[in-house]
């Protein structure tokens, strides 16, 4: 009881200083951290969302970045022909991420393993050489994203604590969406085919059904932060699609605690921070970083959430 009750304060203590940082901004005049903790709060959105497939799904997906892509390049495209809306971008962006994995699902679910890995990540690869390709949307070197979206006076995006706050309650209502999911029947089963998936089959459940309705609402929570990189950044490239930035997500995820609830947005913003901090050292920063979460791997077995509770227990 004492694990979990220092473990839930961590926690207090973190989402507490998210909702808090912008004041923190304000006085202390800093606004870089404004804008670096805009990042961790979008990339933790998205981690939590592979969080749900890989968590509790069991399903390793090493695409996942590939709506990250798909998010951003619906609301760059459209912006680049004219539609700025809001109430429009967000909406496509979503739809497209579910019908890509809708598709990418349907085969890969097909497979086990090492195969579904390799599946995910040849159809992620697939988008990143297809956004490469458009032209007419900058290809390899980017679209820029000129106008932020526009949701009719009610939210201005261009107003740094606006988005930030924007961005921070996406995060928690995708959070919230989990905990629902996975407290719920459907969660439960889902759960269930993790542990040991012959033998929810032989009760009668459709695994394949849940597994694919799990993988489809994982895409679009990603394509949601997707929407929102794009306009973060006012740019959007082929890189963000890119396989290495599925491990990144990957990382974050179990650094944090795979299978619990704020373990992927406590995995980003160590994560971030550390690879922040790390590169305004030294440019081989990766070099440190590596052992760094080697070591957390080999001696925090359930990531950081799960080395608190043994350190408690201890």
């Amino acid at each position: 009881m004492k694990a979990f009750t220092v473990s839930k304060a961590v926690t207090a203590l973190m989402l507490a200083g998210l909702v808090l940082l912008p004041l923190y901004s304000q006085l202390s005049g800093n606004i870089f951290i404004l804008t670096l903790f805009t990042r961790i709060v979008i990339l933790a959105l998205a981690a939590a969302s592979l969080n749900l497939m890989m968590g509790y799904g069991g399903m390793m997906s090493f695409g996942h970045a590939a709506y990250l892509g798909i998010g951003g390049y619906a609301v760059g495209m459209l912006a680049q022909e004219g539609v700025g809306s809001g109430f429009i971008q967000f909406p496509v962006a979503l739809a497209a991420s579910a019908l890509y994995a809708l598709v990418i699902g349907a085969l890969s679910l097909r497979t086990r393993g090492v195969y579904f890995i390799m599946i995910t990540l040849a159809f992620a690869q697939m988008a990143y050489y297809v956004a490469s390709g458009l032209a007419r949307y900058g290809g390899d070197d980017g679209l820029t994203v000129y106008k932020r979206s526009d949701f009719s006076g009610l939210i201005n995006l261009g107003n740094r604590v606006q988005f930030y706050y924007l961005c921070l309650a996406c995060l928690f209502g995708v959070i919230f969406l989990i905990w629902r999911i996975v407290n719920s029947r459907f969660g439960l089963v889902l759960q269930g085919l993790r542990s040991n998936e012959q033998r929810m089959q032989a009760i009668g459940f459709p695994a394949k059904r849940y597994q694919l309705v799990c993988f489809v609402i994982s895409g679009m929570m990603c394509g949601l932060a997707g929407a929102l990189l794009a306009n973060n950044t006012d740019f959007i490239s082929p890189a963000v699609m890119y396989w290495t930035r599925s491990g990144d997500l990957m990382v974050m995820v179990i650094l944090g605690g795979m299978g619990t609830l704020f373990g992927p947005v406590m995995g980003a913003v160590v994560y971030l921070l550390l690879e922040e901090f790390l590169s305004q050292i030294t440019e081989y920063w990766a070099l440190i970083m590596g052992p760094l979460l080697l070591l957390i791997v080999l001696f925090g077995r359930g990531g950081i959430m799960g080395l608190l509770g043994r350190l408690n227990r201890g």
